[in-house]
């Protein structure tokens, strides 16, 4: 499979935790209105939505991805960045999904403003890509090693995030943590 047949979605308004949830997917599953409905049924009470922007633009949280992935009878593991990545076990998780800091631009304009971003890395026919919505097209990573290295430097960014796509087995038994480096 070539870079044009790995599905990617690109940026549109906030909606960068859609494109994250389809683009690890590797198919159009969710939309605005999917992960709207998801937000009303994490606080239906709620005049002000605190799982989405105000704006009704998108600026989904994690909450709308962990109930997304349930939907899909898939689970989100949040990644203790005090471990090394080479304790995965990638044979278990299905992609990653990143939150990690980005800049605002009005067009060409940089502004001085730091956002959150969600990204999505998953594996299409032994190699793995950056599926960040945000790109023209899918990045190849490459392959084990390289997909280590570069996880390794998004989480070397202080207020960067990763979940684990893992089927929901894979997060009742654990298994997406080699057995043989469990502390680490």
């Amino acid at each position: 499979m070539s870079e044009g047949e790995v599905f990617h979605e690109k940026q549109r308004l906030e909606l960068c935790a859609i494109h994250a949830l389809n683009n690890v997917l590797q198919e159009r599953v969710f939309t605005k209105e999917t992960a709207d409905d998801i937000c009303k049924r994490l606080a239906p009470q709620c005049m002000v939505n605190p799982h989405r922007s105000m704006l009704g633009t998108g600026n989904y949280d994690v909450n709308v991805i962990m109930a997304a992935l349930q939907s899909r009878e898939l689970a989100a593991v949040w990644w203790d960045k005090r471990r090394t990545v080479q304790s995965l076990c990638m044979s278990k998780v299905h992609g990653f999904i990143l939150n990690v800091p980005s800049r605002v631009s009005l067009g060409i304009v940089s502004l001085p403003l730091r956002r959150r971003h969600w990204l999505a890395v998953r594996q299409v026919n032994g190699q793995y890509y950056n599926l960040d919505s945000k790109l023209k097209s899918p990045l190849c990573i490459g392959g084990e090693v390289e997909l280590r290295t570069f996880l390794s430097e998004q989480l070397s960014q202080d207020v960067a995030e990763m979940l684990l796509v893992v089927q929901r087995e894979v997060e009742e038994d654990g298994s997406w943590l080699n057995s043989d480096n469990p502390k680490k």
